[in-house]
């Protein structure tokens, strides 16, 4: 089963003003072929279908623990999306004959603003919806491990990509943390192969050849040690991680791997403004006091 925490896993400055443009590029995070949607499903239905999970029992673990993780990944990359297309990108009329939505016409991907109300969908930056073709569950342990590790070093190609094409703070502070967060799982995937064959996958690190130090956003995250931290999101399961992961970290700056229970502190999810020109999420403010009436509830109104 999941536990579900009201909380993302890190706080996301909030943009000044809108950015269709860095929110398109973010998308790519989230359903391109090495995006979160990818990264989450892969390990998941891996976790679902893993045989002799008994015998083989930290390898299980490991798999099951990442894939909680991805799933908060996944809500990351949205709140970006969303806080990046926060607030009114229209011409600041409510009158439907004033084509208060012009001014996306321009914006090469629509979708965020017509199949959603201004806000983050399963699909890349070029509009094209995630597919279930994207997972890989060979049922084979070794396959499996190979796959991931060549998966998470596509996506942190993608995010060193998607970070040297906007200058957007709250997109940086999003790529900073996956780029040290999916090191993480290279790491984790590489030692839990070297484990499994003998062979050692760290000495290909990192790929691409560029360390997360040069990153600004990246490097305050490994300054935390946040490199060498593998979660078990978990309150009693997963305790065999340590089997695993352990030993100094092969990347960033030295120490040991460090196994840690539960989940990290996290931050407060961004609350997104009414959009009355895309009817997100519907209500006027009469709307809300009537409805906080219904519902016994205060609302902040």
């Amino acid at each position: 089963m999941f536990k579900r925490v009201d909380r993302l896993q890190i706080e996301l400055p909030r943009p000044t003003n809108p950015d269709p443009e860095a929110a398109t590029t973010v998308q790519e995070l989230m359903g391109g072929r090495f995006g979160e949607m990818s990264t989450l499903n892969n390990y998941m239905y891996q976790s679902f279908n893993f045989r002799s999970k008994k015998k083989l029992r930290p390898f299980y673990e490991l798999v099951a623990s990442i894939t909680a993780e991805e799933f908060g990944h996944v809500e990351l990359v949205a709140n970006t999306i969303n806080l990046c297309i926060d607030g009114s990108v229209g011409n600041g009329s409510t009158n439907p004959d004033d084509t208060p939505l012009e001014p996306v016409l321009p914006l090469g991907n629509k979708a965020n603003f017509i199949m959603g109300g201004q806000n983050a969908l399963p699909m890349d930056s070029g509009g094209k919806p995630w597919s279930g073709d994207n997972v890989f569950s060979s049922g084979t342990l070794v396959t499996d491990l190979l796959h991931n590790f060549y998966l998470e070093c596509g996506a942190r190609t993608h995010k060193m990509r998607v970070y040297e094409m906007t200058d957007n703070e709250t997109a940086r502070e999003l790529c900073g943390y996956l780029l040290v967060r999916g090191g993480v799982h290279v790491v984790a995937y590489a030692k839990a192969l070297e484990k499994a064959t003998g062979v050692d996958m760290t000495k290909m690190l990192p790929v691409p050849n560029l360390d997360n130090s040069k990153f600004d956003h990246a490097k305050k995250f490994e300054d935390q040690g946040l490199h060498r931290k593998l979660y078990r999101f978990s309150d009693d399961d997963y305790k065999l991680l340590d089997r695993i992961w352990e030993g100094p970290t092969p990347v960033g700056p030295p120490g040991e791997l460090e196994v840690v229970d539960g989940i990290p502190e996290g931050a407060e999810i961004p609350d997104l403004e009414n959009i009355p020109e895309e009817f997100a999420p519907g209500f006027d403010e009469q709307s809300f006091r009537e409805l906080s009436e219904r519902l016994k509830y205060d609302a902040g109104l």
